[in-house]
């Protein structure tokens, strides 16, 4: 059997130019690139260009509801990109960052696969350029700010402890820290209540810096944090605790995009990290709106399925940054659709083509999800070794039968050669104009309704269910005036159910809202559906064990 290189081997084996000449590729002046080193730099956002962001083409890459393992969105959004430029387009990457809970636990890191990657690897799965730490410390410090002001005998909100809804945040899975208590050991330890953590992607501050349009605009929505409510019921927002400037200046280099490159020398961005299951799931607008000031293609990709990353990249941060994609690149992959079509995770590389023709309904949805917000997507089937050309055909047939054009990329082993093809066929469908991007719905209307349309219309629910919980949840909502903010669906990346058991295309189910988190500075309402958990646990088996570094600093087994 060939043996293939791991990621890992491919980015240690690959030359990077330095960062210089990847800024010069935008026409970046050396003196506007705030260097980390020989390979990577922040780029300040007096780059951003209103006019050509208006006028240059926006790509987003999502995908069919995915295996655990995921289906490579990151390798084919990077191939992609490097597609583009093989075929004389100025195009460049904007990515999120990696979480180091995935990194140690079970999906490994976000940088891309094979010969499809952005580099230094190392770096952007692990420390990167310190933003995940910034997020952190800034969210800390209002926790900090909040039990501080609890025993203070001076400046006293009045805040009551049972009601504090602001969680401490650490970049790893650890479920040990969903639920704990703190400020024991008595009075000079503070006061006693019930706490836990989430992890850093889930932070409000996270989703704020995603969303921020500029540094003003950061600092205004991390005053309108809510933190939690008084003892007469009045709602505590971080600007009550003056928190707000002390937090931005904790975050005063993390909101400006990093540079780095993919293994072909091209231009990417990484900026941003939150979870598409449990937050907004998509890179900052500044990344975004950055790209597009400097190049002429720009493909981001939203976090798992297209029912959380895409919908809520389409209905958030297209209203919020008046982005306007042309073009929706949805990744399939035949051993989803086995998955899908009832294959057991042993035989996810045995072929099938019954499997791979019962798994395409939930492709199918996708298809059709993407089309109710006027985009047409192309559907990439990303190549894997134990794919069968009959398989790959029958996708191509039925995807043709839904005027969808599908194409195989082979970037993962072929790089931007290997996507050549996918890069024409993605240009040829901006060029055509016939998309036209629409949100799915109108914010202003009621909660219910938002969420039933986000229930029903992309995950084929018949209704939406909610506990007393929720209930109580959504009369606050009303009651604070809140009602008309967009909605954030936290709900498992592993079905469109909320049951992570329901495969395919599931009928003839509803989804049970358990409560609601209120994002109030980040400008969303987050419905946490069926089991949903903030802090994710690691596996049986984590990825941590199979790493070594040697004594020369060389690390193995990240992926």
């Amino acid at each position: 059997m060939e043996k293939f290189l791991s990621d890992i081997e491919i980015a240690q084996a690959n030359v990077m130019e330095p960062i210089q000449q990847i800024g010069a590729k935008l026409n970046i002046s050396d003196d506007d690139l705030e260097l980390y080193g020989k390979y990577k730099a922040k780029l300040p956002l007096t780059l951003l260009a209103p006019d050509n962001i208006e006028k240059n083409n926006l790509i987003l890459v999502t995908a069919m509801t995915p295996t655990p393992a995921g289906e490579g969105k990151t390798t084919v959004s990077i191939g992609l990109v490097d597609g583009l430029n093989k075929i004389g387009k100025q195009a460049m990457v904007v990515l999120r960052e990696p979480s180091l809970g995935p990194v140690f636990g079970i999906k490994g890191g976000a940088a891309g696969g094979g010969h499809s990657q952005v580099v230094p690897m190392e770096d952007i799965n692990l420390h990167f350029t310190g933003d995940f730490s910034a997020v952190e410390k800034a969210n800390n410090l209002l926790a900090a700010l909040l039990d501080n002001n609890l025993q203070s005998k001076t400046k006293n909100l009045g805040i009551d402890p049972r009601r504090v809804t602001w969680k401490r945040v650490m970049d790893m899975n650890d479920r040990s820290l969903r639920d704990i208590t703190i400020g024991l050991g008595g009075i000079s330890n503070g006061i006693p209540r019930q706490d836990g953590f989430n992890i850093t992607p889930a932070s409000e501050v996270m989703a704020i810096l995603c969303m921020a349009r500029d540094f003003a605009d950061l600092k205004k929505k991390l005053g309108d944090i809510l933190v939690g409510f008084t003892y007469d019921r009045q709602p505590v927002f971080a600007r009550d605790l003056k928190a707000e400037n002390a937090m931005a200046i904790l975050l005063k280099d993390a909101i400006k995009p990093n540079l780095v490159q993919t293994l072909e020398s091209n231009p990417a961005i990484i900026h941003g990290g939150p979870f598409a299951n449990i937050a907004q799931g998509t890179n900052t607008i500044i990344a975004t709106k950055m790209g597009l000031s400097l190049s002429e293609y720009v493909v981001t990709e939203a976090g798992f399925g297209a029912d959380l990353g895409a919908e809520k990249f389409l209905d958030l941060k297209c209203v919020y940054g008046e982005l306007k994609p042309k073009a929706v690149v949805l990744v399939a992959t035949i051993r989803a659709l086995r998955h899908h079509g009832g294959s057991p995770k042993e035989e996810y590389n045995t072929p099938s083509i019954e499997r791979v023709s019962k798994g395409f309904e939930n492709l199918e949805k996708h298809i059709e999800n993407i089309k109710k917000f006027g985009l047409n997507p192309v559907v990439a089937i990303n190549a894997f070794p134990s794919d069968t050309p009959e398989e790959v055909a029958i996708v191509k047939e039925k995807c043709a039968a839904m005027d969808t054009q599908a194409i195989v990329s082979n970037a993962w082993a072929q790089g931007g050669e290997g996507a050549k093809e996918l890069a024409q066929g993605v240009v040829d469908v901006i060029a055509s104009g016939e998309n036209n991007f629409h949100p799915l719905y109108d914010w202003n209307t009621s909660v219910e309704e938002k969420m039933n349309t986000i229930a029903k219309e992309i995950y084929g629910a018949d209704e939406v269910v909610l506990t007393k919980q929720a209930q109580t949840d959504l009369r606050k909502i009303k009651r604070l005036g809140l009602d008309k903010l967009p909605v954030c669906m936290a709900k498992t990346q592993k079905s469109f159910s909320d049951n992570d058991k329901l495969l395919g295309r599931p009928r003839n189910f509803s989804v049970t809202v358990r409560e609601f988190e209120f994002a109030v500075g980040a400008g969303f309402l987050i419905p946490i559906l069926g089991k949903m958990m903030r802090m994710p646990g690691l596996p049986a088996t984590p990825a941590s064990e199979n790493m070594s570094i040697d004594d020369d600093g060389k690390i193995s087994g990240l992926s």
